[in-house]
Order: structure tokens, then sequence, then C-alpha cells
């Protein structure tokens, strides 16, 4: 029985034709490889960093939060990356592209075996794995660093090292945040942020600021909570609300009016005139504590972005969205452009402390999402890895035909294109802030 931990086979795979765009999307990135004299380079290279960084400055001109919002995803993208990159090094991988940026070169140049660059289009970035499937074409001498070849806790720690750094830099942002400014945390109870003059919270003595704990001895956890306890009543019928004003509780008698906007599909339903939303406390943490919550904070956030994902992924909370039936923004998908408009209103309130905590969630979101197993995404790649592992008989490595989940991998791609065109739509005519 072998010890070692590779398990190299004594042939290469057989090799499935492919096209280049079937390559390329299984390979995560470009698969064509230029001489060094096809580099781009000199000042053509110089004029066009100089206009993307320009076309990326102008945001400033709009909104600086903007501006430092976009630097920050980009900063993240770059480390995803470079996750990938150090650790296929480190595995003993050959990398042979690492790039900003997708579409044509823009400037770029070679150190040793790797061509590092931007490209055009500064929507993503990518790093080069030669040996990545089945589908790859790698000269002889090189199937020994090929993705493929290596062992199955290498290739999970490539294709997993972008998602840690995500991790990693969400950690690093939550505990800055917690450092400087506190780390916030949601309480029981609904904060009432406006009230209308003429309805009967306001006859009632119900003020901007105040925080419902429970309505006729009914705990109210949430908005939602204040709203059911509502509509459980009638019109005319009197409730006593407990706020929290000012550090103290104190008992406000609110007799519920009805809802007379013909409209409103709560047309005749009781109401009292109030908009509400969570009731936050800010916690202040010492360096030690603020260190550990950041770790243990992922937790919890990656389980609310799973389950926000799988909403947002759901056809038919993108069908209503769409046709304006469904107004829920933990279902609604949304895009870097919608994000980036709404760091504009964060930037505004809270500050840098604001958008660091929005990138932090932002890092979250897209480790977790970027690892479902689905491909072309990380987490499909994993996902592939692992069932070649359990296909691993007597130690000889089991190779997967990955050109026949190719109709899975574009069925993938266009539901992800069809969710980012709808995001994108709505992100225009809609704005999220």
């Amino acid at each position: 029985m072998t010890t070692t931990n590779e398990l190299p086979p004594p042939e290469a795979p057989s090799r499935r034709p492919s096209g280049r765009f079937t390559s390329e999307v299984m390979a995560g990135g470009s698969v064509v490889e230029k001489a060094d004299d096809e580099l781009v380079g000199g000042w053509r290279g110089a004029f066009g960093v100089l206009a993307i960084v320009a076309l990326i400055g102008i945001l400033g001109l709009f909104s600086i939060w903007w501006l430092v919002f976009v630097v920050g995803v980009l900063v993240a993208i770059f480390l995803h990356e470079l996750g990938h990159f150090s650790t296929a090094r480190l595995t003993g991988m050959k990398a042979t592209q690492f790039f900003i940026g997708f579409g044509p070169r823009v400037w770029s140049f070679r150190r040793g075996e790797t061509e590092y660059g931007v490209r055009a289009l500064p929507l993503g970035a990518f790093v080069r794995i030669v040996g990545m499937n089945n589908m790859d074409d790698v000269e002889p001498q090189d199937e020994g660093r090929t993705y493929r070849s290596k062992s199955y806790p290498r290739r999970l720690l490539v294709i997993s090292a972008g998602s840690i750094m995500h991790m990693l830099l969400a950690i690093v942002l939550l505990f800055t945040v917690y450092v400087v400014d506190g780390e916030v945390v949601a309480r029981d109870g609904a904060e009432i942020g406006f009230v209308e003059e003429s309805g009967p919270a306001f006859s009632s003595g119900l003020q901007l600021g105040d925080v419902v704990l429970s309505i006729d001895g009914e705990t109210v956890t949430g908005s939602g909570d204040l709203g059911r306890i509502i509509q459980s009543n009638e019109p005319q019928d009197s409730l006593a609300f407990e706020v929290l004003r000012d550090g103290v509780v104190v008992v406000v008698p609110v007799a519920l009016g009805a809802n007379i906007d013909e409209a409103s599909p709560l047309f005749g339903k009781p109401y009292i005139g109030v908009s509400t939303g969570g009731f936050y406390d800010t916690i202040e943490h010492s360096v030690p504590a603020a260190a550990a919550n950041a770790v243990t904070d992922i937790f919890p956030t990656s389980w609310e972005m799973t389950k926000g994902a799988v909403k947002v992924l759901n056809p038919v909370n993108i069908f209503t969205h769409l046709t304006g039936s469904n107004d829920d923004l933990s279902t609604r998908p949304t895009t870097l452009v919608g994000v980036t408009g709404l760091s504009d209103d964060v930037g505004e309130s809270q500050g840098i402390i604001g958008i660091l905590f929005l990138l932090a969630v932002l890092n979250v979101f897209i480790g977790v999402f970027n690892m479902f197993p689905l491909l072309p995404l990380d987490g499909g790649h994993a996902a592939i890895a692992t069932y070649e592992r359990l296909r691993e008989r007597n130690g000889q490595r089991y190779y997967a035909d990955v050109a026949k989940m190719m109709p899975f991998a574009m069925a993938v791609m266009t539901v992800l294109l069809f969710l980012f065109m709808s995001g994108l739509y709505l992100d225009i005519t809609n704005p999220v802030g």
C-alpha cells in the first residue's frame, strides 16, 4: 500500500478534444499562451493601464465612496487570484498566466514561466494553471505539474484558496471595524424610523426613535412581529405599546386606525402610521475580543449568505421582482452596480467604517457563493475533485470526463447570466438605495 500523498497515474489521462471556448470555460480563463515578442508593453501598455485607471478614477468625481468601494472590490479580486496562484506554486503546479481583467491584453510581462498583466475589462481576474482537466492539452514534460496530476488535498487546497482569501479578508475587515467602531448587534425590538403626523401613532404619543419592545405583553423581535401583531387586531382596538425611549421603558396606549388608502392591499385593515426597522446596539471590544469575534462571526454570516444566495437563485423570486410584485430585498438579485450605488449611502451615513463593513459582508458572500458545487465556479471544480477521489481504487487515480459536464456548465452560465441581467435591470430602474 502506498504511503505517499501523491497518486501519480502511470500515464496522462486521455484528452477529450475541445474548442477554445469550451476549454476556457472549464479552465476558468484564457488557455492561449503568448510568446515573449507578442506581449504588450512599452508606451502602448502604459497607455492602456492609465486609461483603465482613469476610468476607475472617474467614479470619484461622482462619489468618493463609489471609488473607495470599487478599489476595495478590486483588491479582493486580486487577493482571490493570489490565493489560487500562491497555493498552485506551493503545491508544485505550473501557473502560466496571472491577469487582472478579461478580454484583450492591455499590458503584460513575463517573469519566469508566468505572464502577468492587465486585460481590458476590469470585471474579474484569473490564474491559468495548466492541466485543469482532460480537455486541457499539456506538453508531456509538464504533465507532472498539472492540476489534474496532484493529490486530492492539493487540488482541493488550490481550488478553495480563492474563497479562503475572501474569508480571511472579511475577518481582517471585521476586526478593523470592531476595534475602531465596535460591533453592531441586533436586539429584540423594532425601532420607529418614521411617524405619520396624521396617523394614530403620532396622536397617541409614539415618537421617532422609540423602540417597540412588546405589544399587549407579546414580545416584538423585529418589524415583522410588529406588523403581524397589529394585523391580528381590529381597527379601534387599543393596544399597550411598551417602548424604550432615551434608555427608559415606557408604556404608550395606542388606538388602532383603519387604512384608508384604497390602492393598498391593506385597505380597511388596522394600522398605526409608522415605519420601523431593526433595533441594533453597539458593543465595544478590546483588541483580543475584536479578533475573536471577527473569526466567530464569519460562521453565522456565511450561513446567512448561503440562505440568501439560494433565495436569490430561485427563478420565481427573480420573475416576481421583475414584474414588480415582490419588494423583499432579501430575495432580490443585484449586481456590483447596485451595491456600489448603495455604498454611497453607507459612506455618507457611516463613513469609511461602513464601507469596510459592507466590503466584509460582500467578501463573505462571494467566498460562499464561489464554492457552490456548480461549474464553472470553483466549487464545481472542488466537486469534481471530490468525485474523482471517491472513484479512486487501489491507489489508482480516476479522471472525470469533464466534457460530459459541459451542458450542465452552460446551463449554469445561462442562469447566472439571466440573474446578472435581471439584477442589472433592477439596479438601474429601481436602485436599492
